[in-house]
């Protein structure tokens, strides 16, 4: 009788750690990168640059009645990188990170291809990290670098020009 007390306490006990250690998977981190579009190609290219103590800005809104649940703000690094901790689980959410400040004048603009991009921040999704790595956003430069032309050449893509 003993030994089948004991076993169940220690089936609880293992139960409780397992508890435990699910509650604090609940807080996830959030890293980008924010870079300044310099070719207005709406991609990253070599003369793209990291966009320092720019101003990004997560916001979660919920999936059937699209009101917001959550919105963190933060700014980047030297190296316009990002990091921002949430708390809970935000499965039936729908998550985007959004840059929203630039410090750079010539590189102010948002557009909706290259300025948001969403991430998951729930539990039930395979991934054991907690940690969040989200494509990188930014924004775009007012004309493009004299130099576009070589990168996009040695991409093999030729810019359409517009014809009107």
């Amino acid at each position: 009788m003993a030994k089948v007390v004991a076993l169940i306490a220690s089936a609880l006990c293992i139960l409780a750690l397992a508890g435990v250690a699910q509650s604090q998977q609940d807080e996830f981190v959030v890293k980008g990168q924010v870079y300044c579009d310099t070719c207005r190609v709406l991609f990253q290219t070599k003369l793209s640059k990291n966009v320092a103590a720019a101003g990004v800005e997560l916001k979660c809104r919920n999936r059937l009645n699209d009101t917001e649940t959550l919105s963190v703000t933060s700014q980047t690094d030297e190296a316009g990188a990002y990091e921002i901790t949430v708390k809970g689980d935000h499965e039936d959410e729908i998550c985007e990170v959004h840059a929203v400040h630039s410090p750079l004048s010539g590189c102010v603009e948002t557009t909706p291809e290259i300025s948001s991009t969403r991430v998951s921040l729930a539990e039930n999704t395979g991934m054991k990290s907690n940690v969040r790595y989200a494509n990188p956003i930014g924004f775009r430069g007012d004309k493009a670098d004299a130099l576009c032309t070589k990168v996009l050449d040695e991409l093999d893509l030729i810019p359409e020009l517009n014809q009107e």
